[in-house]
């Protein structure tokens, strides 16, 4: 007699994928936050799976299964701060009007996340991982978030806000200094000081202030 195997049909292995894949998701999501508390405390560059696994209770080379290297952490981690970043300054800038208020809201919701996530913020804005380049991929989401800030500052000049050259290369780059600065300032001199209360990015409405006097319209322009 010929024996005949059952073969389990989709709807009996489909929940089984999705527990897995669950797991999958939430392992996943446990190192990359682990990843972060030994950033946080050991510095960015500092990174060791081998402490993410211990703290996991695991032994580190099944970390492997889920990143194939640290480089692969990094760059998860990279694009997870970068979507987070994105989505603070659309969010905020969204509940504003287009253009300098817009633009006023997306840096403060920008710098706030910064303020909350110092870690990743390092990451991101520093170069504290020597030889660590983010993938295309993972570097996405940072290239939306010019090209919005680019749209605000375009906007800005259509409203009649801000002169043509503030949406240039120099006028990005010299609201990017301003900003950054304050930003970097905070990071490096006040980590555990709350945004509201750190003396640098209390000073981020007056930095906004001094780019739009300096982009004014010429009729506005003190």
């Amino acid at each position: 007699m010929v024996r005949h195997e059952t073969v389990p049909s989709l709807a009996e292995v489909a929940p089984s994928l999705a527990r897995r894949a669950r797991r999958r998701t939430e392992t996943v999501d446990e190192i990359l936050r682990i990843a972060v508390d030994v950033m946080r405390e050991e510095g960015a560059a500092a990174l060791s799976l081998s402490e993410v696994a211990r703290r996991i209770g695991v032994r580190p080379p099944s970390l492997y299964k889920y990143f194939p290297s640290r480089a692969a952490v990094y760059d998860a981690l990279f694009r997870r701060g970068a979507e987070q970043v994105l989505d603070r300054f659309r969010t905020a800038a969204a509940a504003a009007e287009p253009g300098v208020e817009a633009l006023a809201a997306g840096v403060e919701a920008f710098g706030r996340w910064g303020a909350e996530n110092g870690a990743l913020a390092q990451l991101l804005f520093w170069r504290p991982v020597p030889g660590f380049v983010p993938s295309a991929e993972a570097y996405g989401p940072a290239v939306d978030l010019v090209s919005d800030i680019e749209k605000q500052l375009a906007s800005a000049v259509e409203r009649g806000q801000l002169r043509a050259e503030a949406a240039t290369d120099e006028g990005q780059a010299v609201l990017s200094v301003l900003i950054g600065g304050a930003f970097s300032q905070h990071a490096a001199n006040e980590p555990d000081v709350a945004y509201d209360e750190g003396r640098f990015t209390r000073l981020v409405p007056v930095l906004l202030d001094i780019f739009v006097r300096t982009y004014a319209p010429e009729g506005d322009r003190p």
